[in-house]
C-alpha cells in the first residue's frame, strides 16, 4: 500500500461521498458531518489493515527463521534469537 495512492484515492471517495450525500439530502451541514464520519471510518479501516499486514509479514519472518534454525523457542514458548532480514540479493553502488 503507497501511501500517496491511498491519500488521492481516500480524497476522491470522500468528494464522491459528499456529493453522493448531499443530493440525497439537500443538507450542506449533514453532508459535512457525515464526510467526516465517513473519513474517520476510512482512516482507522487503513490503520487496521497495515497493522494486519505488518502483524502477517512479522509472522511469516519469524516462521522463516525457525525453519531455517536460527530462532529458538523457550519452555514457556516464547521466541528468542535474532531475526536478520537476507539481503543478499540487494546491489549496492555508488553513482
Amino acid at each position: 500500500m503507497y501511501g500517496p495512492r491511498v491519500i488521492a484515492s481516500m480524497s476522491i471517495v470522500l468528494v464522491v461521498f459528499a456529493v453522493a450525500t448531499y443530493f440525497l439530502q439537500g443538507s450542506a451541514v449533514a453532508t459535512f458531518w457525515q464526510t467526516i464520519l465517513c473519513a474517520i471510518l476510512l482512516q482507522t479501516g487503513y490503520f487496521l489493515c497495515v497493522l494486519f499486514l505488518v502483524s502477517r509479514e512479522r509472522a511469516a519472518r519469524v516462521r522463516k527463521a525457525a525453519e531455517s534454525g536460527s530462532v529458538s523457542r523457550s519452555s514457556d514458548g516464547a521466541i528468542s534469537g535474532e531475526i536478520r532480514p537476507s539481503t543478499s540479493h540487494l546491489k549496492v553502488s555508488d553513482h
